[in-house]
């Protein structure tokens, strides 16, 4: 049981780190970050701070970085599909 629990604890660190480069990347960039979430599915807890949503939610399985623009059209300066191709793959990669 012990080792289940740390590896899922390792498991969100590695989930957390990876996240925080996307969001970090995007803040640099001037991309509007609308959610950082660690975790999927339901929605355990969240906070706003500025125009971000920081989000934990109940499966410790992944997480994410919802981008203004980035999977849909937006006239938003600070959009993901109005930077330049080098500024979106290095917030990507």
């Amino acid at each position: 049981m012990a080792t289940a629990i740390i590896a899922i604890l390792v498991f969100c660190a590695l989930v957390f780190v990876h996240e925080l480069g996307h969001f970090v990347a995007a803040k640099m960039l001037g991309v509007r970050v609308l959610e950082f979430s660690i975790g999927m599915g339901t929605l355990v807890t969240q906070v706003t701070k500025g125009e971000t949503v920081y989000s934990l939610r109940a499966f410790p399985i992944g997480g994410y970085c919802k981008l203004e623009g980035e999977d849909e059209e937006s006239t938003d300066d600070r959009a993901f599909n109005k930077k330049p191709a080098w500024a979106r793959a290095l917030i990507l990669v």
